[in-house]
């Protein structure tokens, strides 16, 4: 049932810096305004499969079966130390033109989808998360799940935007030494690293 308990759970999880944030944050710093609303919108695609997962029941045999955890757990990881790699050895300015091709976009929406469809912590999360804003004997619970997801998700969207579109408002304020721009880049790099590793070490 939608509460304000949930909503504001829902908001404290969303703001909480994860891979999605810290990659929708990269792409506003380097790429611009309208880049960070693809990404944006590529990580929110992202939980798609996570919350279909919990929906359908799926999240219950990722969460007693440690090969498809491990599984996912390892892809994630390895797609993380990519980005990791990729962002380290950019060398090139931070870009102040707008993205405008749609090739452009689209790759940023698959990789924002690649980012969160890869972390199987998400699947456990609304596995343990959603059912507690389920009403118990109501008869209409797939309804509910439906309703909170699609909640949880614009509140996601919007969240990420607004970070993509503050990070911009900050490189076009703050960003014009190449030894700052390498910094952020090699900051950038260690968090997707860390956070690698992080999900590396995470038990079921």
């Amino acid at each position: 049932m939608l509460t304000a308990e949930f909503l504001l759970t829902s908001l404290i999880v969303v703001l909480i810096p994860g891979t999605g944030v810290i990659f929708t944050v990269s792409i506003g710093l380097m790429r611009g305004r309208r880049a960070s609303l693809y990404a944006s919108f590529g990580c929110t695609l992202g939980i798609v499969p996570h919350l279909l997962a919990t929906i359908l029941g799926l999240a219950v045999i990722m969460h007693t079966s440690a090969i498809a955890f491990q599984v996912l757990k390892y892809a994630g990881v390895a797609y993380l130390l990519y980005l990791a790699v990729a962002t380290w050895r950019d060398r090139s300015a931070f870009s102040v033109q707008e993205v405008k091709r749609s090739g452009n976009g689209a790759s940023l929406v698959v990789k924002g989808f690649l980012l969160n469809i890869l972390n199987p912590k998400l699947t456990i999360f609304f596995l343990a998360f959603l059912p507690q804003f389920v009403t118990a004997d109501s008869q209409s619970s797939l309804g509910q799940l439906l309703g909170l997801s699609a909640v949880f998700m614009a509140m996601t969207f919007v969240v990420f935007i607004i970070y993509g579109q503050l990070a911009y408002v900050f490189r076009v304020a703050v960003i014009e030494s190449p030894k700052v721009q390498n910094w952020l880049r090699r900051s950038f790099a260690t968090a997707f690293a860390g956070l690698g590793l992080q999900l590396a070490f995470t038990e079921r």
